[in-house]
């Protein structure tokens, strides 16, 4: 079981994009746990994680990731502006994939 987790303004607009993350990760046969919180709230929702995603209106918190999140060996990118906006699950499940395999390497 993968952990993920978006961070976003209020934690609202990705919610819509973790639901269609969880139907492409049923569709492929992943098993993947999904959450979605406000950035203000990051230090509390890193445990136990295996990525991290930032809504990219929130990209300019990526230094502030990168730094909370490599103290625990966690992997943080920013969703791309196109796949957030077309709600792409498919595409942001697979960036998170990603993400961990190599992070695994």
């Amino acid at each position: 079981m993968k952990n993920i987790t978006l961070f976003c303004a209020a934690g609202m607009s990705t919610s819509l994009l973790i639901t269609k993350m969880e139907r492409a990760a049923r569709e492929k046969n992943i098993e993947v746990s999904l959450n979605a919180f406000p950035q203000a709230e990051m230090e509390r929702h890193l445990d136990n994680v295996d990525a991290v995603l930032l809504g990219p209106q929130i990209r300019y918190v990526l230094p502030k990731a990168e730094r909370l999140c490599g103290k625990k060996g966690i992997p943080v990118d920013v969703i791309s502006p196109a796949d957030y906006g077309m709600m792409d699950g498919e595409k942001v499940l697979e960036q998170a994939l990603e993400l961990i395999d190599k992070n695994k390497k």
